[in-house]
């Protein structure tokens, strides 16, 4: 029988023909937002790429913005509650917008600078 905590989520981010990423959500950073995407999982879709290391996904995820922060580090996962994206920050970054942060690249953050726009991304839970 496996384990599996309530305070965070275990995921693999993976880039289609290329790579694995490992993540996980953590609900004591932005509770709400953190549920209401674990209850959305699995996410499909085409990867976008923003100015100052940032790829991107976008959902039809709703929620509002918990514990706001303007800056980020290589690896953090932050949710942009204004346009439904779930951000993989690839470098440290002040992205000018106010985002929920709500979790962290495990294993495989250098990846996240290889993600093109048009990739196909899938975020999904760790069978682990």
């Amino acid at each position: 029988m496996s384990l599996r905590s309530v305070s965070k989520i275990d995921l693999i981010l993976e880039v289609k023909t290329k790579s694995e990423i490992k993540c996980e959500l953590k609900r004591h950073l932005s509770p709400r937002t953190v549920g209401i995407i674990s209850r959305s999982l699995p996410l499909k879709g085409n990867a976008h790429v923003g100015a100052g290391g940032m790829a991107y996904l976008e959902t039809t995820i709703s929620s509002g913005i918990e514990r706001s922060r303007r800056e980020f580090v290589k690896g953090d996962i932050a949710f942009l509650p204004t346009r439904g994206i779930i951000v993989f920050f690839s470098a440290d970054s002040e992205p000018g917008r106010t985002m929920s942060l709500i979790g962290r690249v495990t294993d495989g953050a250098n990846k996240l600078a290889e993600i093109r726009p048009g990739d196909v991304l899938c975020l999904y839970r760790s069978a682990q």
